[in-house]
């Protein structure tokens, strides 16, 4: 017979009503009294006790994750923007806060905000203006107190400083490590680690692209690596590469062609093919101006978001169209049950870049704080006369899908 040195109170008191007969137990002794039968009670009642301890507790699914994402276009930095800000700072260094001010609270809320960053901050190198662009370190510090965290490098004016100016721009954001950037790297190894963002227990990765690099490339024997839109082997590897470590995969692509908003059938095969390699985000730079917003549908039944050109964040050029950007702002949001992810909110608010005559004053505004009457001295007027709140609205309506526009009045 078994000893059960354990057998509590309760089971003894438990056993005790069962039994019929008279039962003696004493702790750590064997008893002679115990029939067979009142035996396989007792071991009955023991065993479920102690398997009832010993079953682990389902584990707790956490509520869904709710990821609040944003994103803008070109940061695009003229001569009229960093003299301006040079004069603002009295001749010493680079005060960028005037042509941000209006908008430096709309990210604030964000968990994850991106920008591209059209003029690449090379620090050994003074600013300059198109075609060779390069902004100063101001800037870059400016957007990370903005509440920026994902820097696109990838476009056509990363090598507008040459390589010299590639490694410039990366020691540069090497010194701000809250900072992520993609798309341009300074050698194998950095290619190699895919950033991430990690954030209420969702990962994030984020890739950069470029089609094209205006002509310029690295000298031959180069160490820095530029991920071009015509790799699509290595855009495939890379994309499902980031898919193995992360839930979401974020890609900026600069692409198409300036000044129009319709996408080419260049931008609408690249989109597809990135959606089935695994990309569930895809934001599209370089056109200057607005692109739709559209859903692709994959075979498993989820869907990858595709932002065609978000415009300029900032620009002094001199076109209507040009002065409307735009900033996404959506939700991801994972259901930790499934492990499923999916998009459960997405909206374009449009972003005005306003200068008075001569291009004079540049600044943003958010198209909720836009008026008639700064519309009507827009310095832009002088080149589309037209210019105005209905111009604005047409526009966006005109491209942007009305599922995407909640809040454009």
């Amino acid at each position: 017979m078994k000893i059960y040195p354990k057998l509590t109170a309760a089971v003894v008191a438990l056993v005790l009503c069962c039994c019929t007969s008279c039962l003696f137990v004493r702790v750590g002794e064997e008893s002679s009294s115990v029939s067979t039968g009142e035996s396989s009670v007792v071991e009955t009642i023991v065993s479920v006790a102690e398997s009832s301890e010993s079953v682990p507790s389902e584990p707790e699914i956490p509520e869904p994750a709710v990821i609040r994402i944003k994103a803008v276009g070109d940061n695009l930095i003229h001569s009229s923007i960093y003299e301006q800000a040079n004069q603002r700072a009295g001749g010493n260094g680079y005060d960028y806060d005037y042509a941000y001010e209006n908008v430096k609270d709309m990210f604030a809320d964000a968990d994850i905000a991106s920008i591209n960053q059209e003029s690449i901050i090379a620090p050994m190198y003074e600013p300059s203006t198109y075609p060779m662009f390069n902004a100063s370190p101001e800037l870059g510090d400016l957007m990370l107190e903005l509440g920026f965290d994902v820097f696109n490098l990838a476009n056509n004016h990363c090598l507008d400083k040459g390589e010299s100016g590639v490694f410039s721009s990366l020691d540069y954001w090497a010194e701000r490590p809250e900072a992520v950037t993609t798309g341009v790297y300074r050698n194998e190894a950095d290619y190699e680690n895919i950033r991430t963002i990690t954030t209420k227990d969702v990962t994030f990765s984020f890739i950069g692209i470029t089609e094209l690099t205006n002509g310029l490339y690295l000298p031959e024997g180069s160490e820095a690596i530029i991920l071009m839109g015509s790799e699509e082997d290595k855009i495939e590897a890379r994309i499902k590469a980031a898919k193995e470590i992360s839930d979401v995969c974020v890609v900026n692509i600069h692409w198409g062609n300036e000044y129009t908003h319709t996408p080419t059938d260049r931008q609408r095969y690249l989109a597809q093919k990135m959606s089935e390699w695994g990309a569930d985000i895809i934001i599209g730079h370089h056109p200057h101006v607005i692109q739709p917003i559209e859903y692709i549908d994959r075979a498993d039944r989820s869907r990858t978001l595709v932002a065609y050109s978000l415009g300029n964040f900032i620009s002094a050029q001199d076109r209507g169209a040009r002065m409307i950007g735009g900033m996404l702002d959506l939700d991801v949001t994972k259901n930790f049950e499934t492990d499923s992810i999916s998009i459960t909110r997405c909206e374009f608010v449009p972003i005005i870049t306003h200068y008075d005559r001569g291009f004079a004053n540049n600044r943003l505004y958010p198209f909720s704080e836009y008026t008639e009457e700064l519309a009507a001295a827009h310095g832009v007027r002088a080149y589309t006369p037209e210019f105005s709140m209905d111009y604005i609205r047409q526009t966006v309506q005109s491209v942007i899908d009305e599922e995407f526009l909640v809040q454009l009045s």
